[in-house]
Protein backbone atom coordinates (compact mmCIF):
# COMPACT_ATOMS: atom_id res chain seq x y z
CA UNK A 1 0.00 0.00 0.00
CA UNK A 2 2.75 2.69 -1.14
CA UNK A 3 -0.67 5.44 -1.34
CA UNK A 4 -4.14 6.04 0.11
CA UNK A 5 -6.56 4.60 -1.10
CA UNK A 6 -8.59 5.76 -3.51
CA UNK A 7 -12.20 5.48 -5.30
CA UNK A 8 -11.18 4.82 -8.82
CA UNK A 9 -13.60 7.01 -10.00
CA UNK A 10 -14.13 10.20 -8.15
CA UNK A 11 -10.00 9.95 -6.71
CA UNK A 12 -11.92 10.26 -3.06
CA UNK A 13 -9.85 8.54 -0.40
CA UNK A 14 -11.66 5.55 0.94
CA UNK A 15 -10.45 2.85 3.76
CA UNK A 16 -9.70 -0.36 3.47
CA UNK A 17 -12.99 -1.59 3.94
CA UNK A 18 -15.07 0.96 2.16
CA UNK A 19 -17.79 -1.21 -0.39
CA UNK A 20 -19.44 2.17 -1.61
CA UNK A 21 -17.41 5.61 -2.39
CA UNK A 22 -18.62 8.20 0.33
CA UNK A 23 -18.54 10.56 -2.12
CA UNK A 24 -19.73 9.40 -5.93
CA UNK A 25 -21.32 6.30 -4.17
CA UNK A 26 -19.26 3.86 -6.71
CA UNK A 27 -19.27 -0.02 -5.82
CA UNK A 28 -16.16 -1.24 -5.15
CA UNK A 29 -13.77 -3.61 -4.57
CA UNK A 30 -10.63 -4.45 -3.52
CA UNK A 31 -7.81 -6.23 -5.23
CA UNK A 32 -5.21 -7.55 -2.99
CA UNK A 33 -2.37 -8.05 -5.83
CA UNK A 34 -2.36 -4.27 -6.82
CA UNK A 35 -3.68 -2.76 -3.29
CA UNK A 36 -6.08 -1.01 -5.53
CA UNK A 37 -9.96 -0.33 -5.64
CA UNK A 38 -11.55 -1.06 -8.74
CA UNK A 39 -15.33 0.30 -9.86
CA UNK A 40 -17.86 -3.00 -10.04
CA UNK A 41 -20.18 -3.72 -12.63
CA UNK A 42 -22.76 -6.09 -12.11
CA UNK A 43 -20.43 -7.31 -9.48
CA UNK A 44 -17.67 -8.17 -11.52
CA UNK A 45 -14.49 -5.73 -12.89
CA UNK A 46 -12.08 -6.85 -15.76
CA UNK A 47 -8.33 -6.52 -14.21
CA UNK A 48 -5.41 -8.04 -16.50
CA UNK A 49 -7.72 -9.23 -19.17
CA UNK A 50 -9.49 -11.77 -16.58
CA UNK A 51 -12.54 -11.48 -14.71
CA UNK A 52 -12.50 -10.78 -10.81
CA UNK A 53 -15.71 -10.94 -8.82
CA UNK A 54 -16.88 -10.42 -5.43
CA UNK A 55 -16.16 -11.84 -2.57
CA UNK A 56 -19.40 -14.06 -1.88
CA UNK A 57 -18.66 -12.87 1.71
CA UNK A 58 -19.51 -9.64 0.76
CA UNK A 59 -22.81 -9.45 2.49
CA UNK A 60 -20.51 -9.52 5.66
CA UNK A 61 -18.57 -7.24 4.81
CA UNK A 62 -15.61 -7.80 2.79
CA UNK A 63 -15.31 -5.71 -0.63
CA UNK A 64 -12.33 -7.80 -1.77
CA UNK A 65 -12.45 -9.50 -4.97
CA UNK A 66 -12.01 -13.23 -6.44
CA UNK A 67 -10.80 -14.14 -9.67
CA UNK A 68 -13.17 -16.25 -11.93
CA UNK A 69 -11.31 -19.13 -12.18
CA UNK A 70 -10.52 -19.55 -8.20
CA UNK A 71 -14.06 -21.36 -7.91
CA UNK A 72 -14.75 -21.76 -4.19
CA UNK A 73 -16.19 -17.91 -4.66
CA UNK A 74 -14.35 -16.57 -1.14
CA UNK A 75 -11.44 -14.16 -1.48
CA UNK A 76 -7.72 -14.77 -0.87
CA UNK A 77 -8.10 -13.49 2.60
CA UNK A 78 -11.34 -15.46 3.70
CA UNK A 79 -10.06 -18.48 2.19
CA UNK A 80 -7.41 -18.51 4.90
CA UNK A 81 -10.47 -19.15 7.62
CA UNK A 82 -10.71 -22.82 8.06
CA UNK A 83 -13.23 -22.64 11.14
CA UNK A 84 -15.93 -19.98 11.24
CA UNK A 85 -19.25 -20.02 13.24
CA UNK A 86 -22.30 -20.94 10.49
CA UNK A 87 -24.24 -18.25 9.32
CA UNK A 88 -27.43 -18.65 11.31
CA UNK A 89 -25.34 -17.92 14.45
CA UNK A 90 -26.07 -13.81 13.52
CA UNK A 91 -24.90 -12.76 16.91
CA UNK A 92 -21.39 -14.20 16.30
CA UNK A 93 -21.43 -13.79 12.37
CA UNK A 94 -21.33 -10.12 13.48
CA UNK A 95 -18.25 -10.41 15.54
CA UNK A 96 -16.47 -12.69 12.84
CA UNK A 97 -17.21 -9.63 10.16
CA UNK A 98 -15.31 -7.45 12.63
CA UNK A 99 -12.44 -10.12 13.41
CA UNK A 100 -12.35 -10.72 9.20
CA UNK A 101 -11.95 -6.96 8.51
CA UNK A 102 -8.82 -7.11 11.06
CA UNK A 103 -7.38 -9.85 9.52
CA UNK A 104 -7.60 -8.48 6.01
CA UNK A 105 -5.66 -5.81 7.08
CA UNK A 106 -2.75 -8.09 8.47
CA UNK A 107 -2.76 -10.04 5.22
CA UNK A 108 -2.67 -6.86 3.39
CA UNK A 109 0.49 -5.68 5.54
CA UNK A 110 2.20 -9.68 5.31
CA UNK A 111 1.79 -9.13 1.26
CA UNK A 112 3.36 -4.99 1.41
CA UNK A 113 6.25 -6.70 3.41
CA UNK A 114 6.46 -9.36 0.94
CA UNK A 115 6.07 -12.03 3.40
CA UNK A 116 4.93 -15.78 2.35
CA UNK A 117 1.73 -16.20 2.73
CA UNK A 118 0.72 -19.79 2.15
CA UNK A 119 -2.51 -21.53 2.64
CA UNK A 120 -3.85 -24.34 5.33
CA UNK A 121 -5.38 -25.31 2.27
CA UNK A 122 -1.96 -25.65 0.11
CA UNK A 123 0.20 -26.58 2.54
CA UNK A 124 0.82 -28.89 5.51
CA UNK A 125 1.59 -26.34 8.09
CA UNK A 126 0.56 -23.71 6.15
CA UNK A 127 -1.50 -20.15 7.24
CA UNK A 128 -4.73 -20.41 8.81
CA UNK A 129 -7.38 -19.48 10.88
CA UNK A 130 -9.97 -20.41 12.94
CA UNK A 131 -12.61 -18.06 14.36
CA UNK A 132 -14.95 -19.36 16.99
CA UNK A 133 -16.80 -17.90 19.79
CA UNK A 134 -16.75 -18.90 23.20
CA UNK A 135 -20.19 -17.11 23.63
CA UNK A 136 -22.22 -19.66 21.09
CA UNK A 137 -19.84 -22.51 22.17
CA UNK A 138 -20.87 -21.87 25.98
CA UNK A 139 -17.15 -22.91 26.59
CA UNK A 140 -13.47 -20.90 27.03
CA UNK A 141 -11.57 -20.62 23.76
CA UNK A 142 -7.72 -20.02 23.63
CA UNK A 143 -5.99 -17.87 21.84
CA UNK A 144 -3.43 -19.23 20.44
CA UNK A 145 -1.03 -20.83 17.60
CA UNK A 146 -0.51 -24.93 16.57
CA UNK A 147 1.05 -25.54 12.81
CA UNK A 148 0.27 -22.84 11.58
CA UNK A 149 -3.66 -22.50 12.51
CA UNK A 150 -3.97 -19.51 14.79
CA UNK A 151 -7.20 -19.78 16.67
CA UNK A 152 -9.27 -16.48 17.79
CA UNK A 153 -12.00 -15.97 20.52
CA UNK A 154 -14.45 -13.65 18.54
CA UNK A 155 -16.32 -12.48 21.79
CA UNK A 156 -12.93 -10.56 21.85
CA UNK A 157 -14.57 -8.28 19.81
CA UNK A 158 -17.27 -7.07 22.30
CA UNK A 159 -15.77 -4.01 24.03
CA UNK A 160 -16.41 -4.60 27.59
CA UNK A 161 -15.40 -8.24 27.77
CA UNK A 162 -11.69 -7.49 25.70
CA UNK A 163 -11.52 -4.27 28.48
CA UNK A 164 -12.29 -6.45 31.40
CA UNK A 165 -9.32 -8.90 30.13
CA UNK A 166 -7.13 -6.05 29.48
CA UNK A 167 -7.48 -4.68 32.98
CA UNK A 168 -7.35 -8.19 34.82
CA UNK A 169 -4.48 -8.42 32.90
CA UNK A 170 -2.45 -5.62 33.45
CA UNK A 171 -2.21 -4.63 29.66
CA UNK A 172 -2.02 -1.22 28.18
CA UNK A 173 -3.09 -2.10 24.81
CA UNK A 174 -5.53 -5.30 23.61
CA UNK A 175 -7.48 -5.41 20.14
CA UNK A 176 -8.28 -8.61 17.94
CA UNK A 177 -5.55 -6.81 15.24
CA UNK A 178 -2.79 -7.23 18.15
CA UNK A 179 -4.05 -10.55 18.64
CA UNK A 180 -3.73 -11.17 15.09
CA UNK A 181 -0.11 -9.78 14.72
CA UNK A 182 1.15 -11.59 17.65
CA UNK A 183 -0.21 -15.04 16.49
CA UNK A 184 1.21 -14.78 13.11
CA UNK A 185 4.24 -13.88 14.79
CA UNK A 186 4.38 -17.22 15.92
CA UNK A 187 4.10 -18.86 12.30
CA UNK A 188 6.59 -16.68 10.90
CA UNK A 189 9.42 -17.23 13.23
CA UNK A 190 8.74 -20.93 11.80
CA UNK A 191 9.20 -19.91 8.61
CA UNK A 192 11.39 -17.24 8.38
CA UNK A 193 14.18 -18.80 10.29
CA UNK A 194 15.54 -21.78 8.69
CA UNK A 195 18.85 -22.59 9.42
CA UNK A 196 21.26 -23.05 12.62
CA UNK A 197 23.21 -20.00 12.57
CA UNK A 198 20.09 -17.95 12.45
CA UNK A 199 18.32 -19.91 15.34
CA UNK A 200 21.55 -19.05 17.38
CA UNK A 201 20.85 -15.29 17.02
CA UNK A 202 17.69 -15.89 17.87
CA UNK A 203 18.28 -17.55 20.79
CA UNK A 204 21.01 -15.51 21.80
CA UNK A 205 18.35 -12.33 21.92
CA UNK A 206 14.86 -14.30 22.89
CA UNK A 207 16.44 -17.30 24.87
CA UNK A 208 16.24 -20.97 23.89
CA UNK A 209 12.58 -21.79 22.81
CA UNK A 210 12.99 -25.64 23.66
CA UNK A 211 12.45 -24.42 27.27
CA UNK A 212 9.61 -26.19 28.53
CA UNK A 213 6.52 -24.05 27.54
CA UNK A 214 3.87 -25.63 29.67
CA UNK A 215 6.49 -24.72 33.01
CA UNK A 216 6.83 -21.25 31.71
CA UNK A 217 2.68 -20.66 31.27
CA UNK A 218 2.75 -22.23 34.92
CA UNK A 219 5.29 -19.97 36.33
CA UNK A 220 4.19 -16.66 34.61
CA UNK A 221 0.39 -17.11 35.84
CA UNK A 222 1.50 -18.20 39.39
CA UNK A 223 4.35 -15.71 39.83
CA UNK A 224 4.17 -12.85 37.32
CA UNK A 225 6.65 -11.37 35.57
CA UNK A 226 9.80 -10.78 37.43
CA UNK A 227 11.04 -7.85 38.71
CA UNK A 228 12.44 -5.10 36.64
CA UNK A 229 11.17 -6.90 33.28
CA UNK A 230 10.72 -3.61 31.61
CA UNK A 231 14.67 -3.32 31.09
CA UNK A 232 14.90 -6.22 28.76
CA UNK A 233 11.16 -6.98 27.29
CA UNK A 234 7.97 -4.81 25.45
CA UNK A 235 6.02 -6.74 27.80
CA UNK A 236 5.45 -8.45 30.72
CA UNK A 237 3.64 -11.20 28.49
CA UNK A 238 6.86 -11.36 26.33
CA UNK A 239 8.73 -12.16 29.80
CA UNK A 240 6.73 -15.73 29.79
CA UNK A 241 8.56 -17.57 27.39
CA UNK A 242 11.27 -17.21 24.12
CA UNK A 243 8.31 -17.84 21.92
CA UNK A 244 6.28 -15.12 23.51
CA UNK A 245 9.04 -13.08 23.70
CA UNK A 246 9.41 -13.70 19.96
CA UNK A 247 5.49 -13.09 19.07
CA UNK A 248 5.29 -10.06 21.01
CA UNK A 249 8.21 -7.93 19.41
CA UNK A 250 7.14 -9.25 15.71
CA UNK A 251 3.63 -7.63 16.81
CA UNK A 252 5.29 -4.85 17.70
CA UNK A 253 7.22 -4.61 14.61
CA UNK A 254 3.53 -4.92 12.20
CA UNK A 255 2.49 -2.02 14.73
CA UNK A 256 5.41 0.38 14.15
CA UNK A 257 5.71 -0.25 9.87
CA UNK A 258 1.93 -0.37 9.43
CA UNK A 259 1.37 3.06 11.27
CA UNK A 260 4.30 4.55 10.01
CA UNK A 261 2.82 3.66 6.36
CA UNK A 262 -0.40 4.77 7.01
CA UNK A 263 1.42 8.04 7.74
CA UNK A 264 3.66 7.98 4.37
CA UNK A 265 0.53 7.14 2.01
CA UNK A 266 -1.28 10.03 3.83
CA UNK A 267 1.46 12.41 3.90
CA UNK A 268 2.07 12.93 7.25
CA UNK A 269 5.36 14.32 8.10
CA UNK A 270 7.30 16.70 11.11
CA UNK A 271 9.18 19.58 10.18
CA UNK A 272 12.59 19.86 11.49
CA UNK A 273 11.55 23.15 13.21
CA UNK A 274 9.13 21.35 15.11
CA UNK A 275 10.98 18.35 16.72
CA UNK A 276 14.03 20.77 17.15
CA UNK A 277 16.20 17.81 18.01
CA UNK A 278 16.48 16.72 14.61
CA UNK A 279 18.21 18.57 11.82
CA UNK A 280 16.17 16.85 9.36
CA UNK A 281 12.32 16.74 9.04
CA UNK A 282 10.78 13.12 9.47
CA UNK A 283 9.48 11.67 6.72
CA UNK A 284 7.64 8.38 7.31
CA UNK A 285 8.78 5.72 4.47
CA UNK A 286 6.18 2.86 2.97
CA UNK A 287 8.46 0.36 3.31
CA UNK A 288 12.11 0.29 5.10
CA UNK A 289 12.65 -2.85 3.98
CA UNK A 290 15.72 -1.27 2.46
CA UNK A 291 16.77 0.97 5.61
CA UNK A 292 18.67 0.39 8.31
CA UNK A 293 16.39 -0.59 11.42
CA UNK A 294 17.92 2.65 13.31
CA UNK A 295 16.22 4.73 10.69
CA UNK A 296 12.72 3.17 11.25
CA UNK A 297 12.87 3.38 15.14
CA UNK A 298 14.09 6.56 14.64
CA UNK A 299 11.43 7.90 13.00
CA UNK A 300 9.02 5.71 14.78
CA UNK A 301 9.89 7.83 18.22
CA UNK A 302 9.03 10.84 16.96
CA UNK A 303 5.48 9.93 14.95
CA UNK A 304 4.81 7.84 18.01
CA UNK A 305 4.88 10.38 20.60
CA UNK A 306 3.27 13.29 17.74
CA UNK A 307 0.26 10.61 17.76
CA UNK A 308 0.28 10.36 21.63
CA UNK A 309 -0.33 13.61 21.94
CA UNK A 310 -3.44 13.82 19.42
CA UNK A 311 -4.62 11.34 21.22
CA UNK A 312 -3.92 12.57 24.77
CA UNK A 313 -5.71 15.97 23.70
CA UNK A 314 -9.27 13.75 22.68
CA UNK A 315 -9.15 12.35 26.09
CA UNK A 316 -7.85 9.18 25.05
CA UNK A 317 -5.05 7.09 26.46
CA UNK A 318 -1.89 7.00 24.19
CA UNK A 319 -1.49 4.81 21.11
CA UNK A 320 2.11 3.51 22.18
CA UNK A 321 2.26 3.00 25.09
CA UNK A 322 5.68 1.35 25.13
CA UNK A 323 9.10 2.18 25.78
CA UNK A 324 11.56 0.73 23.29
CA UNK A 325 14.76 0.16 25.59
CA UNK A 326 17.89 -1.27 23.84
CA UNK A 327 17.38 -5.31 24.24
CA UNK A 328 13.94 -4.62 22.31
CA UNK A 329 15.50 -2.56 19.44
CA UNK A 330 17.97 -5.15 19.08
CA UNK A 331 15.09 -7.83 18.89
CA UNK A 332 13.08 -5.56 16.53
CA UNK A 333 16.31 -4.76 14.55
CA UNK A 334 16.59 -9.44 14.36
CA UNK A 335 13.48 -9.15 13.25
CA UNK A 336 13.52 -6.45 10.21
CA UNK A 337 16.62 -8.60 9.32
CA UNK A 338 14.52 -11.55 8.80
CA UNK A 339 11.81 -9.44 7.16
CA UNK A 340 13.42 -7.50 4.59
CA UNK A 341 15.31 -10.69 3.53
CA UNK A 342 12.24 -12.55 2.66
CA UNK A 343 10.27 -10.29 0.34
CA UNK A 344 8.50 -11.75 -2.38
CA UNK A 345 7.39 -9.84 -5.81
CA UNK A 346 3.47 -9.80 -6.29
CA UNK A 347 4.23 -11.65 -8.88
CA UNK A 348 5.87 -14.30 -6.93
CA UNK A 349 3.20 -14.12 -3.80
CA UNK A 350 -0.07 -14.16 -6.49
CA UNK A 351 1.50 -15.15 -9.74
CA UNK A 352 -1.26 -12.42 -11.51
CA UNK A 353 0.01 -9.41 -14.26
CA UNK A 354 0.02 -5.62 -12.95
CA UNK A 355 -3.72 -4.07 -13.96
CA UNK A 356 -3.17 -0.66 -16.57
CA UNK A 357 -4.32 2.72 -15.35
CA UNK A 358 -7.52 1.95 -17.45
CA UNK A 359 -8.46 -1.65 -16.18
CA UNK A 360 -8.42 0.58 -12.74
CA UNK A 361 -11.74 2.89 -13.51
Amino acid sequence: MSSAPRCPHCRHFVYLDTLVCPECEAELGYHLPSRQFFGLRTGRATIAEETWYTCSNRGWGCNWLVREDEGSGRCFSCRLTRTAPDHSDTIAMEKLAKTEEAKRRLVVQLADLGLPIVSWAEAPGGLGFDLLSSISLGRPVTIGHANGIITLDLAENLDDRREALRVKLGEPYRTMLGHLRHEVGHYYQNVLITDEATWAQCRELFGDERASYRDALSRHYSLGAPAGWQSDFISEYATMHPWEDFAETFAHYLHITGTLQTAAAIGIHLDADVTSMRDTDVVPRGSYAREPVQLLLADWEWMSQAFNRINRSMGFSDLYPFDLVAPVRRKLGFIHQLVSHAPLTTEEQFALATPTDTERA
